[in-house]
């Protein structure tokens, strides 16, 4: 695996609701006539993205004055429903957020390949891949998406442990849980599976300390053994966890985002797998337990021979749509809202750990300047790599295995079938 790069610093019915109608119609939050383009993301609304959003208008302004542009933010829940149906339409926003990975390269096929339009931006940002299909680029990175392990140093200093030395080995790790619990009451993890997204932070978080580093590589690359024992440990150890009181109570009704922050937050838990932006973050945690109690760790070994890395890849990302009306000046707003001014701001609001390697984050704090550290040699997520399908079932499934309705062979059974059919 090739190093990467390091930084300096979802219905018809639906569609209606949404406000959707013909692309002629200079009032509709379809798609834009050729002096309008519309916008659908799920972060716009967000007043922590306000400045981010000036910004790009701004820089897009200067190059197209007479374009208006309209922001649509769609329930973030619902989102990949309602561009699904704006797919199957055929009209809908001219520009469109994407999470890395599976959501993007699903619709693909909707989407206008994005290279000839933003060479000049390759170098500056980082989490291409994440973006990428059969080598064409159909988004632009905006920020970059990992799941770090935060710990909280304010709780390991009280259990009498060095908070600067976090556990290397799995077994040390669950030790030190143990004394942590003793000590404090609080729990080893904080982990929210309501909606089936607790697990794919468990496996990306975790994964690099459980399957060797060939076969991690070769996941990624999608030759995956899902009869391997380091493929079934992790499903194993995620029940585990749960079975052995390790994860707060009730793991399969706590909603993470952001019930399970919130335990983390509150010195309920010790850790928590989250993200790196610019949610469940370091900054957000970072208002609770203040910057300085807020550490970041690799996965503990949990297989002997692995090599941990930080999971990370690009997060999210603004794509085109096939039908907007003029590809190069919805391309020119993609470059305007990944803009080095533009991205600078979202850092400075939203904490987001920005696509931009420009960007400097020196001040940060420790667990930001641990998190850019650990991009050097980070590889991309596991989950990311499943295809969309894939990793809903996963979450069903992970469930299950929680409340114990099935059992983890059938599990990878199921998840193996539905990795191959694509």
């Amino acid at each position: 695996m090739k190093q990467r790069a390091l930084w300096s610093a979802v219905l018809v019915a639906g569609l209606a609701l949404a406000g959707c109608g013909s692309a002629s119609d200079s009032g509709s939050s379809s798609g834009g006539s050729a002096g309008k383009l519309v916008v659908w993301d799920w972060k716009s609304g967000d007043s922590s993205a306000a400045s981010y959003i000036d910004k790009a208008k701004a820089d897009f302004a200067k190059k197209h004055p007479r374009v208006t542009v309209e922001f649509v933010a769609q329930p973030f829940e619902q989102y990949y429903t309602l561009l699904g149906a704006a797919i199957q339409s055929g009209k809908g926003p001219d520009v469109m957020l994407f999470n890395g990975g599976g959501q993007i390269r699903d619709r693909a096929d909707a989407l206008l390949p994005l290279d000839e339009h933003i060479a000049e931006d390759k170098q500056r940002l980082a989490g291409w891949d994440a973006f990428t299909k059969d080598g064409k680029v159909y988004a632009a990175p905006v920020t970059l998406q990992g799941h770090p392990i935060y710990y909280n140093k304010a709780l390991y200093q009280k259990a009498g442990l060095n908070p600067e030395r976090p556990a290397t080995s799995w077994n040390e790790f669950v030790a030190n849980c143990a004394t942590i619990t003793k000590a404090t009451g609080a729990k080893c993890f904080a982990q929210g599976n309501k909606e089936g997204i607790g697990i794919q932070f468990f496996m990306s978080g975790l994964g690099s300390g459980i399957l060797s580093p060939q076969e991690y590589d070769d996941w990624i690359a999608g030759k995956r053994n899902w009869n391997s024992p380091g493929v079934k440990r992790i499903f194993e150890l995620w029940k585990e966890v749960n079975d052995k009181g390790l994860n707060n109570a009730g793991a399969n009704s706590t909603a993470m985002f952001n019930d399970a922050f919130a335990v983390f937050q509150s010195s309920k838990a010790a850790h928590v797998i989250g993200l790196m932006s610019d949610i469940g973050h370091w900054k957000d945690f970072a208002e609770f337990l203040e910057a300085d109690n807020v550490g970041v760790m690799s996965s503990p070994v949990v297989t002997a021979g692995t090599t941990p890395s930080l999971p990370y890849d690009g997060g999210i990302g603004y794509a085109v749509a096939k039908w907007t009306k003029d590809p190069k000046v919805a391309a020119d707003l993609v470059r305007s809202l990944t803009s080095a001014e533009a991205l600078k701001a979202f850092y400075a609001d939203a904490g987001a750990i920005a696509s931009d390697t420009t960007i400097d984050v020196s001040s940060a704090g420790p667990a930001v300047a641990t998190i850019v550290t650990g991009i050097k040699d980070g590889k991309p997520a596991l989950h990311v790599a499943l295809p969309s399908k894939t990793v809903d079932l996963m979450g069903r499934l992970s469930q299950q295995l929680l409340s114990g309705s099935v059992t983890v062979d059938k599990a990878v059974e199921q998840l193996a079938a539905s990795d191959q059919a694509g």
